[in-house]
C-alpha cells in the first residue's frame, strides 16, 4: 500500500472539505480551491471524524500511483485554504529591480527594456526593502497563494527571466538555493 496514499488528512476547524460529482470542494478561511477526482472505481475518498481516508480498489500499478496523488492534491488544498503557500526569490544585481502594481510585475534586469509580467489571479506577490549581501543588493521578492502549483509555477517563470550567473550570482534565485561559483578570468603574467 502507498505509503503516502495511506496516511489520513487532518481538516482544521475552519475548513470545511465536501465530495461533490468527482470533485473535491476544499472551503477555508483563505479562500476555495477544487480538484477533479480519478474514477470512484480506482479510488475512493471517505471524511470520518474530521479525517479524509483515501483508499484504492486495485493494486494496479497506475492506480498505486493514483493513490499517492490523490492524497498529495487534497493534503495541500487544505493546507493551502487553511495556512497558504510562499516561495521566496531574491533578485541579485546591481541595478536590478521589481516593482509589484496592479496584478502586474515590473522588473529591471539585465536586458535593455523592463520585463512586464501579469500574475495570475490568486497570487500575491510582495516586495521587501533590499539587503547587501556579499557587495551586492538583493531584493527579496516573495510569491504566496493559496494554490501550491500556482504558486511554484509563478515563482519558476519569474526565475527564468534570469536565471544565477555562476561568476557574479547575478539574477534571480530561490532563497536558500546554492549557486556553485566558478573562477573568472585571471591575468596570467
Amino acid at each position: 500500500m502507498s505509503r503516502i496514499g495511506r496516511k489520513p488528512i487532518d481538516i482544521p476547524n475552519q475548513v470545511k472539505v465536501s465530495i461533490e460529482n468527482g470533485q473535491c470542494v476544499v472551503v477555508g478561511p483563505k479562500g476555495k480551491l477544487s480538484q477533479e477526482l480519478p474514477n470512484n472505481r480506482d479510488v475512493n475518498l471517505a471524511i470520518e471524524n474530521s479525517k479524509i481516508i483515501i483508499t484504492r480498489n486495485s493494486e494496479n500499478r497506475r492506480i498505486r500511483a493514483l493513490h499517492g496523488l490523490t492524497r498529495a492534491l487534497i493534503a495541500n488544498m487544505v493546507t493551502g485554504v487553511s495556512q497558504g503557500f510562499t516561495k521566496t526569490l531574491r533578485i541579485a544585481g546591481l541595478g536590478y529591480k521589481a516593482q509589484f502594481d496592479n496584478g502586474t510585475l515590473t522588473m529591471q534586469l539585465n536586458h535593455s527594456h523592463p520585463i512586464v509580467y501579469k500574475v495570475p489571479e490568486g497570487i500575491n506577490i510582495t516586495i521587501e526593502r533590499a539587503e547587501t549581501v556579499q557587495n551586492q543588493p538583493e531584493t527579496p521578492l516573495i510569491v504566496g497563494g493559496i494554490d501550491k502549483q500556482l504558486v511554484g509555477h509563478v515563482a519558476a517563470v519569474i526565475r527564468d527571466y534570469q536565471k544565477p550567473e555562476p561568476y557574479k550570482g547575478k539574477g534571480i534565485k530561490y532563497l536558500g538555493e546554492y549557486i556553485k561559483r566558478k573562477a573568472g578570468k585571471t591575468a596570467s603574467g
